[in-house]
């Protein structure tokens, strides 16, 4: 398992917000650029990007400062990004820019025929972010909820030909109050794809939590307003994980 620092960009700049509410903001750089380039200077394997504008826009909007970071890291980290992300056009071009995966989201649900010929176009490129609150999808950066079963939604994905499943438990998000290990374990437990964990790690107990069920399926966690704030040493956790990765 591997820990994967968020970078979250509003308006050009590295913010996080609190379970979705573009509102209430933290601006945590104004150099996004310069805090990926910390993240793996600190031994980062990937890098997550979201453009939040674009997730609300329904179409990109900070691109420059995504073509900004990957060119400071160039081929040196894998980064997988997600918002606004709703047309066949939109995900070749951050390909050719160099983004290794491009994360759908409310497309998905919106629009199956969408991912299901993204999956046919870019093979191996393309992931699914399911935000849920009890268990239930929620859409339009998190402003709807749908009926949808996160499982359900996550077996059909999968059959499309989904890469990952990105997981984030919209209650817990930003709220600093440690990850839903039990929902996302039995949305590992479902799936044959590898399922991404997101959304409440606050400090190094989270993280031990989950290396201890990474046999089920689960290859990832991302963090965010927890490295930021210093509550999780990123480093620490980094080093947590490789002991596990040993075993």
């Amino acid at each position: 398992m591997i820990v994967i620092p968020a970078i979250d960009l509003k308006d050009g700049h590295c913010v996080r917000l609190k379970q979705g509410e573009m509102d209430g903001a933290t601006l945590f750089s104004e150099n996004p650029s310069e805090m990926a380039r910390r993240w793996k200077d600190l031994g980062a394997e990937r890098l997550h990007l979201v453009d939040l504008n674009g997730a609300f826009a329904g179409k990109p909007v900070n691109e420059n400062a995504i073509r900004d970071i990957i060119k400071e890291l160039g081929d040196e980290l894998p980064i997988q990004l997600g918002g606004g992300i709703r047309s066949l056009e939109i995900i070749e071009r951050y390909l050719d820019d160099g983004v290794s995966w491009v994360i759908v989201g409310t497309a998905a649900i919106k629009n199956p025929g969408f991912l299901h010929e993204a999956c046919d176009a870019f093979p191996g490129h393309i992931m699914v972010g399911l935000d849920a609150r009890d268990g239930k999808v929620a859409v339009d950066g998190w402003s709807k909820m749908t009926g949808h079963d996160v499982i359900d939604l996550a077996k059909r994905y999968e059959d499309y030909g989904v890469e990952a499943i990105i997981y984030t438990d919209i209650g817990r998000d930003g709220m600093m109050g440690g990850i839903n290990l039990d929902a996302t374990v039995k949305l590992a437990q479902a799936l044959h794809i590898p399922v991404i964990a997101s959304g409440g790690v606050s400090q190094l107990s989270d993280i031990q939590g989950l290396c201890e069920v990474q046999d089920e399926g689960i290859m990832g966690v991302i963090t965010g307003r927890a490295i930021y704030e210093g509550t999780l040493d990123f480093k620490a956790a980094n080093e947590l994980c490789a002991r596990f990765n040993q075993d």
